[in-house]
């Protein structure tokens, strides 16, 4: 749809992952503690990959398990035709393979750090550290080049087990966890990771449009949890379900439905978007294309809903002639509405 396209960030498809947390009323085999979350009670970890404000794709984790063992998996297993470019996660989704692993895949891994001053000790570079005694950032150390040279058979191997499905990322990820730590295969790994983040950290202290995508993307993510909430609010939003296949049906149907709302907002937003345009009022179709299709306020959530065949369809174009009126924009332009859909 057209004004699917301008929701691109930085003329990129730029996605991001985060979870949210479910209490469990009925004790699974993967829920957790989380004190922070749940109090004394046990809950999993809807995992949900975001992009241009449409959920594409998910996975029920628990709590117990780090977010970024998943990132690879979630972007690797998108069956839609929606395809990522750029990937932003928060210091959660974040380990010591991600940045390398997504970059051999074709994916630019971007994610936002809470404590990034502390990330600057961890720089390397490929000349001795006083080589760059002028620069106003410095490495710590040289990076282990005869080491990734040594390894890199090995570490091919592993990339090509991951693009086969012949392992999942976090299976790679506890393997290499559970080896010692002169593992030399990890090392390599690890150093890799270490470059790729170098230069990422530089160019995300030196960009700020970078800086303000990387926020932008994750904002969606937080504001689908909020529909997502909005919509499971029967028990509470808690699952009430004794397996994890169970679980995972359950939020499949609540993103099924965010779908479907997010689509129908897409639809009538795209349908004034072109009138705009092609009346040639371009100040209101700007307006237009920086409406999020995430809204739900004019839905009835709770209501009575009938999915038998209709005798007719909902008319777009008549719904899209409401938005004719000049005055309603031209309040828009002074006070943009946080909903304009209700």
């Amino acid at each position: 749809m057209p004004v699917f396209q301008e929701y691109d960030i930085g003329d990129q498809r730029h996605s991001s992952s985060d979870g949210q947390r479910i209490e469990t009323q009925i004790p699974t085999i993967n829920a957790r503690y989380s004190s922070k979350y749940f109090g004394l009670k046990k809950g999993v970890s809807a995992y949900t990959l975001v992009l241009n404000h449409v959920p594409i794709n998910a996975k029920i984790i628990g709590t117990h398990e780090h977010e970024s063992h998943y990132v690879y998996d979630l972007l690797h297993n998108n069956t839609t035709d929606i395809k990522p470019e750029r990937h932003s996660t928060d210091t959660h989704g974040t380990n010591q393979v991600n940045f390398w692993t997504l970059r051999v895949f074709g994916y630019q891994f971007a994610p936002r750090y809470r404590d990034l001053h502390k990330k600057l000790d961890g720089l390397i570079g490929f000349q001795h550290p006083r080589h760059y005694a002028n620069c106003l950032i410095k490495p710590g150390r040289k990076a282990y080049e005869e080491l990734i040279c040594t390894e890199w058979p090995n570490i091919q191997r592993i990339m090509a087990s991951l693009a086969q499905k012949d392992v999942t990322q976090a299976n790679m990820v506890r393997m290499l966890g559970s080896y010692g730590r002169q593992n030399q295969t990890k090392k390599a790994l690890w150093e890799l990771d270490n470059l790729c983040r170098t230069l990422y950290i530089l160019t995300f202290i030196d960009d700020v449009e970078l800086r303000q995508s990387v926020q932008k993307a994750l904002n969606r993510g937080e504001a689908y949890h909020r529909f997502r909430r909005a919509i499971s609010y029967v028990n509470g939003g808690k699952f009430r379900l004794k397996t994890e296949a169970e679980q995972h049906i359950w939020n499949e149907c609540a993103r099924l439905i965010a779908n479907a709302v997010i689509y129908y907002n897409t639809l009538l937003l795209s349908r004034v978007y072109e009138q705009k345009r092609a009346s040639g009022d371009h100040a209101t179709a700007d307006i237009v294309k920086k409406i999020s299709p995430n809204a739900w306020q004019h839905v009835h959530l709770i209501g009575a809903f009938d999915f038998e065949q209709a005798g007719s369809g909902i008319d777009i174009d008549a719904l899209a002639a409401r938005y004719n009126d000049p005055a309603f924009w031209s309040r828009a332009l002074i006070e943009p509405a946080d909903d304009p859909l209700a």
